[in-house]
């Protein structure tokens, strides 16, 4: 699933789960350490990041439970496809991160994998989870404003 903007960007995996599960507060860009089969398999587009999210530890961001698959010609060295990665930002993000992250029920989500300026970069948000009465409030939303889309084509 590889899209490419007009604006440099070169997507490679978004969270769609992510804006249904959570109120986003605020978005940073981050980098990501990474092997370089680590880096060969994101190039192929098939990387997972749905199911996961980062903490703090020890001072820096982890990236946690993102799936980046094994590069098939990769030979003894080879990564670990589940592997915890460090999330690369300056000292004053961190700190803002961990105090925000500290707060009752904020957590930080992935929301964008993407290649910029042919770096891999990661969209992570500062994110509080959502009830289930906010998401059948979003779903109903999201349906009406469909339906009034059809309204509007029918009667054009």
């Amino acid at each position: 699933m590889k899209k490419k903007t007009n604006s440099g960007l070169k997507i490679i995996s978004i969270n769609r789960k992510a804006s249904f599960n959570f109120f986003f507060e605020k978005l940073y860009e981050a980098g990501i350490v990474l092997k370089g089969s680590e880096i060969k398999s994101i190039r192929s587009g098939k990387v997972n990041i749905a199911e996961s999210y980062a903490i703090e530890k020890d001072g820096e961001i982890i990236l946690v439970n993102s799936h980046i698959p094994a590069y098939k010609e990769a030979s003894y060295s080879n990564h670990n496809p589940r592997e915890d990665r460090k999330l690369l930002l300056n000292k004053t993000e961190i700190n803002k991160l961990i105090g925000k992250i500290n707060k009752e029920g904020f957590t930080l989500i992935p929301t964008k994998l993407y290649f910029k300026k042919g770096r891999a970069k990661i969209e992570i948000a500062v994110a509080k989870g959502k009830k289930q009465h906010d998401k059948r409030q979003t779903k109903k939303n999201r349906d009406w404003n469909r339906d009034k889309a059809r309204y509007v084509r029918k009667t054009s």
